[in-house]
């Protein structure tokens, strides 16, 4: 049953940006909780100024953001997205968010990793490296 929640132009134009069962997964997310797509797609400048800032571990083109056309590559493999209103400081609602969205996916048949727990082994606090809004297809 649907909330009434949509998204915004600006969260459509990057959820469009992703490979298509990011897409599907995050659709039917929606559905049932307000969410906002902060990322898809990534440019080179945009991915290495995130690396430099300490906010990606990888830089162009290794990231699953980054697309190559000329290799046969046409939508982003990974997404960032939050509920809505974001509160970027609030690790619990992120994780409560990534395990609705893991469900999803696992629903589906979409093998989805997130970035709060990279190895997938349902120990969040062994991470080294935390990326609580970004998720990516395995």
């Amino acid at each position: 049953m649907s909330k009434g929640y949509y998204y915004s132009e600006k969260s459509m134009a990057q959820l469009e940006s992703c490979e298509l069962d990011i897409q599907r997964i995050f659709k039917e997310a929606i559905k049932h909780v307000d969410i906002t797509i902060i990322e898809g797609v990534r440019s080179k400048e945009r991915q290495n100024e995130l690396y430099r800032q300490g906010k990606s571990q990888l830089q162009w083109p290794d990231g699953k953001h980054n697309i190559e056309p000329e290799k046969g590559e046409v939508k982003s493999r990974a997404i960032d997205a939050a509920p809505y209103p974001i509160d970027w400081n609030d690790r619990e609602r992120a994780t409560l968010f990534a395990g609705f969205i893991l469900g999803i996916a696992a629903q589906m048949g979409i093998k989805l990793r997130w970035g709060g727990d990279w190895d997938s082994d349902w120990q969040v606090k062994d991470n080294n490296f935390d990326d609580l809004w970004h998720f990516e297809l395995v």
